[in-house]
């Protein structure tokens, strides 16, 4: 195997490739101590690049112990013993509980072999824009979150090729990147299908769908199982000020819409599970004790962040669609 390796599409410099591939040929043990590295002049006519950055890069690994010069003769590896430690950029849209259940695993899926650093877009273009340039060539990875904003792909398309990963939602401007996602419209369309036993007790079938940051998947696979088994149904963007109607399942990917939910049924002295239904998205542990326990429709995050840091130390590239499942409780 090569022991250098250069991409011209990468933000990061050149000389600092080179630094990170004889850090991960000593990492991988294809260099031990004592054996000599590629000479300046190949390294610069195979990838035709100056002879000052590759001795940039040598003198770089020089300083810090890594590699020793026989004058004449060449570089050699001098120690083995230093932590390689690669720079991953994860660019999340906001922490919540599912999201740090990802984070957390992930973390420990990597086990300090990288230096994380996190970052969070909230949803706002011109802020995930500013994250995507400053952070253009200072990492090894980039790890990415891009919600349903509008232009996310193109700010996507300015980093490292080779070296972006999309988490949780993709589409078709970011098919060709390596990812671990959510199937929003099959996952939803499963659960409804799973469901459709108990849902044919009930009049009507609503989601309630923001459309800000939840993803436009879920709308399509409603959709998609309420003209195929011909039930009611409707799509309302808020909750405030309704009131819930009898013999409606309410479908609630935000969890603000199901508290609000929740105390309009009592106000109006309805009964969870009977007089309505709810099925909600994204299991925690206090909705396995709300109103004696809410139904769920959930992926596993835990997963989600494992496969992905496996994904990424291995540097696969591979479209993951993370698992969902449906969680029965009292609510429906």
């Amino acid at each position: 195997m090569k022991i250098i390796q250069v991409d011209n599409q990468s933000g990061l410099p050149k000389y600092k490739q080179i630094v990170q591939s004889v850090e991960l040929a000593i990492a991988e043990k294809r260099l031990v101590k004592g054996d000599r590295l590629p000479s300046v002049n190949k390294v610069s006519l195979e990838f035709s690049l100056s002879r000052d950055t590759v001795l940039l890069a040598y003198d770089e690994l020089k300083k810090r112990g890594i590699v020793f010069a026989i004058l004449g003769k060449g570089y050699y590896v001098k120690s083995v013993e230093f932590s390689y430690e690669q720079r991953f950029l994860v660019l999340f849209d906001e922490l919540n509980a599912f999201k740090e259940d990802l984070y957390m695993s992930f973390l420990e899926e990597v086990n300090d072999k990288a230096q994380i650093d996190i970052f969070f877009h909230h949803f706002n273009l011109n802020m995930f824009r500013k994250l995507i340039n400053e952070s253009n060539g200072n990492y090894s990875k980039y790890i990415i979150m891009p919600t349903n904003l509008s232009g996310a792909a193109e700010s996507i398309k300015t980093l490292p090729v080779n070296d972006v990963y999309i988490l949780d939602q993709t589409n078709s401007a970011l098919v060709n990147y390596p990812s671990v996602h959510q199937n929003f419209v099959k996952d939803i369309f499963n659960a409804l299908e799973e469901s459709r036993p108990r849902l044919m007790i009930y009049n009507q079938l609503i989601l309630i769908f923001p459309g800000f940051k939840e993803p436009l998947g879920m709308v399509e696979g409603f959709t998609q199982f309420c003209q195929q088994y011909a039930f009611t149904h409707k799509v309302i963007t808020d909750f405030d000020h309704q009131k819930i109607e009898l013999g409606s399942v309410y479908i609630i990917p935000n969890d603000r819409h199901l508290v609000q939910v929740i105390e309009q049924s009592k106000a109006q002295q309805f009964q969870l599970g009977q007089d309505f239904g709810i099925i909600s998205y994204n299991d925690t542990p206090l909705k396995k004790v709300v109103e004696n326990g809410i139904t769920t429709i959930s992926t596993d995050f835990k997963m989600m962040g494992k496969q992905l840091g496996e994904m990424v130390l291995k540097n696969q590239k591979m479209q993951i669609e993370n698992p969902s499942r449906l969680i029965w409780r009292k609510s429906l």
